[in-house]
């Protein structure tokens, strides 16, 4: 496999080009099994990153001197590169879109429209002119600032005066949130689905129009070693909404940085149980995160909707200091088209309804789990 006769420089490269055909390999076959252990549900986070590293690794099989380990990496990285660019290509122009552009009656009709603007602040980023600024750029109607403390609060409050409606929840752990709206709020309220750390807003939109709008937003913790050991309750806090939506024929929105991205299997289970869709397939990866690094960007922050509504407009904002851009979008409330959209949506069948249930489930037991142990080691 390797010529140890050859300079060290070729050597080096045979090596390399092994490693990387070795990393590749397992970084697409480990997130097909359903285990929830952070370090294996973080690789389905760079899909991307992955295909640019499996093709790095093909053009290096030139070095190896041994033919047929050539073509078995060659086969395999190939089936490597398909497997994800599947994933990838609905996050792309060249997949139809799933949510259709508004029709010009649509565009017409301001009072069914609502613009929703999602910005995961960075709670120790202190740029809060530059969020400002975002803000001002999106005019939204509806604002969620996620991993927003006191410190946050404070400099957003001047934001009152145009967004009567508000709801607060500032956290010092990096889960607070923040709602402005200047569309009227009815029976907005603070949830803990899950995780007795991390709260969910709730609320009843309405539109100019005089419509009501169902409003989910979230920020559930990601599965990583600091924050949560798996993504058990990050999936059954997503799945908890997904179910209370799926027998609701109103107009929904869910909206928040969901710490996953959009071709997860959770993420997909979680629209086929909602019904909701994803404005982002065909229209592009808009990657929201990491904002300092763009050979490492995926998209965490999401809006999705049920087909009540059509995409005006959708976009990222610029950068404001924090590791997360912005993302903003505008629906126009189109309910006549409301079964052409549904066609879009993907049905769950038996087998995600049971699946759903068994996430909820563990994300409950293992909420429970760490309680116990809280309470224990306090009577220690």
């Amino acid at each position: 496999m390797l010529d140890f006769d050859a300079p060290w420089w070729l050597l080096a490269g045979q090596l390399l080009t092994l490693l990387l055909a070795a990393f590749t390999l397992i970084a697409t076959a480990v997130p097909i099994l359903r285990a929830q252990d952070w370090w294996i549900r973080i690789f389905d986070f760079p899909r991307l990153q992955i295909v640019v590293g499996a093709l790095l690794a093909a053009a290096g099989l030139l070095l190896l001197p041994d033919l047929r380990w050539r073509l078995a990496l060659g086969v395999a990285l190939g089936m490597c590169i398909v497997y994800q660019l599947v994933r990838i290509l609905p996050y792309t122009p060249l997949r139809p879109k799933q949510v259709a552009d508004s029709d010009p009656e649509g565009l017409a009709n301001k009072d069914r429209q609502i613009t929703v603007m999602v910005t995961n602040v960075l709670m120790t980023n202190r740029n809060a002119e530059a969020c400002l600024r975002a803000i001002r750029d999106c005019g939204p109607d509806v604002l969620l600032a996620v991993e927003t403390d006191q410190w946050w609060l404070d400099q957003l409050r001047v934001l009152e005066k145009d967004y009567p409606y508000t709801a607060y929840e500032p956290l010092p752990n990096t889960y607070g949130l923040l709602l402005f709206s200047r569309l009227e709020l009815r029976d907005a309220h603070i949830r803990y689905l899950v995780d007795d750390e991390v709260p969910s807003f709730h609320a009843q939109v309405m539109l100019k129009s005089g419509e009501e709008v169902c409003l989910h937003c979230l920020h559930p913790k990601p599965p990583a070693p600091a924050e949560a050991e798996t993504s058990t309750r990050r999936d059954a806090e997503l799945l908890l909404i997904g179910r209370e939506i799926e027998n609701k024929d109103q107009p929904t929105i869910v909206a928040g940085d969901l710490n996953d991205v959009a071709w997860s299997h959770t993420s997909e289970l979680f629209r086929r149980i909602s019904g909701l869709l994803d404005p982002r397939i065909g229209r592009g990866l808009m990657p929201t995160f990491h904002a300092d690094y763009s050979l490492l960007r995926w998209p965490l922050d999401h809006i999705f909707h049920s087909p009540h509504f059509k995409v005006v407009q959708m976009h990222r904002l610029e950068y404001i200091g924090s590791d997360h851009f912005p993302i903003c979008i505008t629906l126009s409330y189109e309910p006549e088209d409301e079964a052409e959209q549904e066609a879009e949506a993907a049905k769950p069948d038996a087998e995600d309804h049971e699946e759903a249930e068994e996430k909820i489930a563990a994300g409950f037991a293992e909420e429970a789990e760490e309680e116990r142990e809280e309470a224990q080691e306090k009577q220690a």
